[in-house]
């Protein structure tokens, strides 16, 4: 009997030459970082720093320096996103901001909120959780994937508005889909309906061109500053409007909520400080502005652009190679892009959709372990919106023949897939 050789896997390409920015594994084609992004050893360091300050005498910190420091990020991020810093607050992650904002909607019995087939399912749950307390109800817009346009991204969502439609959450970058959704269109006319906007902004800043949320005007958006902007994990942001701020709250009351700060806006009070934590990952986003905004010549715009001229090539290598039409225009493409993989769907060939969704798998489809272990791929694989979706994402640190060997890696293993 003989043993069936080994497939011959082409070299493993290296990174960008800006990949020792990061302390990236040099071993693994990393192209995953829309989901929890990577930080530089720039940004790390000073991070360290600031937690060693803090260690070395707690007490002077959050007492005097804490304050300065919290502002200092504030009115950084607050330039980079053309915000007003009154409104921007410190949370956890976008998902604690979508919470939050629910939380103050004053929904109550018979009131929707809209959501469409494309939001994160953390958001989902949290907007399920609200709806479920005060008898209101979750409605779902259609919007399509494939999709051919931006308007068909308006109209699904705006057909699904009703008289009691109290808020719509939209992502303004979907998470499994990839797609920048056309907030600067669908704010306005939301708001000329009596509809509030809460947008979930977890990709946006650093993703993004030119984002300003002066101009978007919503009720209220959240972001991560973990991802695209490169600080440290748990620095994320909630904008409120002008309107809101005098009465909204976080979740979580501390002591200065009975002990306002003289001179000192009581929404930065009580979000600043809703008690003893280690803020040292939002205190370290103006310097992750100044790291990421000094990689290219021409700062952060020539960065974004980029990363989204590179997304795209990579789109359009996998699609090359898979045989497969581009999914969605690239004016709805950014930093990220996804593509339908081929082979079954819940409605094309059921029994064999399930035979290799029933694969064991530490992530969302055994594919995605394969690549992992055979090629050194870290790219993300998950079925949503009844197909099977691939994403990529592209950073500075990436480069167009990861892409290519990702495309290679697909080829052979969904070659053997089609044998299961």
């Amino acid at each position: 009997m003989h043993a069936h050789a080994a497939p011959t896997h082409p070299a493993r390409p290296q990174p960008s030459r800006l990949a020792d920015r990061w302390t990236l594994d040099p071993s693994v084609v990393f192209l995953n970082h829309g989901s929890f992004g990577a930080t530089p050893r720039a940004v790390l360091d000073a991070q360290s720093l600031t937690r060693a300050r803090m260690e070395a005498e707690p007490v002077r910190f959050f007492v005097e320096a804490y304050d300065a420091l919290m502002d200092r990020a504030r009115h950084a991020l607050a330039g980079f996103l053309h915000a007003d810093p009154h409104g921007l607050v410190p949370v956890a992650n976008a998902t604690t901001g979508v919470a939050t904002a629910l939380h103050q909607c004053g929904l109550g019995p018979g009131d929707e909120i809209l959501v469409n087939d494309h939001e994160y399912p953390a958001c989902l749950n949290n907007a399920r959780r609200v709806a479920s307390r005060v008898g209101a109800s979750v409605v779902h817009a259609s919007v399509p994937f494939p999709v051919a346009s931006a308007d068909e991204i308006v109209r699904g969502v705006l057909d699904a508005v009703t008289p009691r439609t109290k808020v719509a959450l939209l992502s303004h970058v979907t998470s499994p889909t990839g797609l920048v959704l056309p907030v600067d269109r669908l704010i306005p006319e939301l708001h000329a309906r009596g509809v509030m906007t809460l947008v979930d902004g977890a990709h946006a800043p650093g993703f993004i061109p030119g984002l300003n949320l002066t101009s978007l005007s919503p009720t209220f958006y959240t972001a991560n500053c973990h991802k695209w902007v490169c600080s440290p994990k748990g620095s994320a942001f909630l904008y409120i409007d002008a309107s809101r701020r005098d009465t909204f709250r976080p979740l979580v009351l501390s002591n200065f909520a009975e002990r306002p700060k003289p001179g000192r806006p009581r929404l930065w009070t009580e979000f600043d400080y809703v008690g003893t934590n280690d803020m040292s990952a939002w205190m370290a986003i103006p310097d992750a502005l100044d790291a990421m905004g000094g990689l290219l010549p021409g700062g952060w715009p020539a960065l974004i652009e980029h990363n989204r001229a590179l997304a795209r090539r990579a789109r359009t290598i996998l699609c090359a190679a898979l045989g497969f039409e581009p999914p969605a225009p690239e004016s709805l493409i950014g930093c990220t892009a996804s593509i339908e993989l081929p082979g079954p769907s819940p409605s094309r060939d059921p029994e064999r959709w399930a035979r290799l969704a029933a694969r064991p798998t530490r992530y969302a489809d055994a594919l995605q372990d394969t690549l992992i272990s055979n090629w050194g791929i870290q790219v993300p694989v998950w079925p949503t919106l009844g197909k099977r979706l691939l994403r990529v994402s592209a950073q500075a640190y990436n480069t167009e023949a990861q892409y290519e060997y990702l495309a290679a890696a697909l080829s052979h293993e969904l070659n053997a897939e089609a044998r299961l």
